[in-house]
């Protein structure tokens, strides 16, 4: 972590001399650093005091990570690692790739290119939420793949609700939402030989803590977990090993037998199903009521008599 945020890192306020005195630099430069943090995302408030965080920065502890997983996980768990600063986690898993075991994760404090759905960028301020990536290896082809993003939300969901984080649902086919709301998104990238073997690099992106910065670039309704919870989020480590425990077990099942093990508890968290959405993808433009997932887990509409399954496209829900 950077001198400056490691120094304001616990939350208190610490006045521009004192913070030029521990650095060696000037005032001015203490403040153009000041500014330059605030561009990237995020909340240093200023006062009477000095500056201080509006919240304390926790950098991942990839050690209390791998301690902290039940033992039958971490036997099964590859590298587990955390950057202070990245391009993109799943870039640098994809990068690496070859040399990676099975269910390796790669997270970062800071990703500068985070990515999305249909080419959009994912934003995030430092050491303020969570982003990682997670590579599973398959022995079989990219069709026995349909509805893995699908599964990678529900074992998110589920992660979130083992901390203590209430109400999560799940967007089709890749957002974590909240009173609709999103509060993560999942992208899944797939490499390696069509019909086997493949592998899958699965980024996610959840919102721990959303600067007013942060907000203020956004182009939808958006929450965080902090919000979710009441004002206290719990800490990025114990969400991020409840994740990696959460996702090694799902995949391994998905390895093992699909979508189809999933499709309860998808139904349980849906937050598209009996609403009317509006569809665009590779067959035109539609509206429609969506009728829960297939046993792919393609989206069912239900449009004027008709029941269609959409297997990829941009979905929005809507006004009742």
């Amino acid at each position: 972590m950077p001198p400056l945020l490691a120094l304001l890192a616990s939350g208190d306020a610490l006045g521009g001399p004192e913070l030029a005195l521990r650095l060696g630099i000037s005032r001015a430069a203490v403040w153009k650093q000041v500014e330059a943090w605030r561009q990237a995302g995020l909340d240093i408030e200023s006062g009477s005091a000095g500056y201080r965080l509006a919240h304390p920065l926790e950098p991942l502890d990839v050690s209390r990570i791998r301690a902290a997983l039940p033992p039958v996980v971490r036997r099964r768990v590859g590298v587990i690692e955390n950057h202070w600063r990245l391009d993109s986690t799943s870039s640098e898993l994809a990068r690496r790739v070859a040399g990676m075991p099975d269910a390796s994760f790669v997270f970062a404090d800071w990703q500068q290119a985070g990515r999305g759905r249909r080419g959009r960028q994912w934003l995030s301020a430092p050491a303020a939420n969570l982003q990682f990536s997670c590579l599973k290896r398959f022995a079989g082809g990219y069709a026995a793949l349909s509805g893995l993003s699908l599964v990678a939300g529900i074992a998110v969901a589920h992660a979130l609700a083992d901390c203590g984080v209430p109400g999560i649902g799940l967007k089709w086919p890749n957002d974590l939402v909240h009173a609709d709301a999103k509060l993560g998104g999942i992208l899944v990238e797939l490499g390696g030989e069509f019909m086997g073997p493949c592998h899958a690099i699965v980024g996610i992106g959840i919102n721990v803590h959303l600067s007013g910065a942060m907000r203020a670039r956004l182009d939808r309704p958006c929450v965080d977990v902090a919000a979710v919870c009441g004002g206290a989020a719990p800490s990025r480590t114990a969400l991020a090993t409840a994740l990696v425990a959460r996702l090694v077990d799902a995949l391994e099942r998905f390895d093992a037998s699909g979508f189809a093990g999933f499709a309860e508890a998808w139904a349980e968290r849906d937050a598209l199903a009996g609403r009317r959405i509006h569809v665009e993808g590779a067959r035109g433009a539609f509206d429609g009521i969506a009728r829960g997932v297939d046993a792919r887990g393609a989206l069912k509409v239900r449009v004027a008599g008709e029941l269609r399954s959409v297997d990829s496209a941009e979905v929005t829900v809507r006004p009742a």
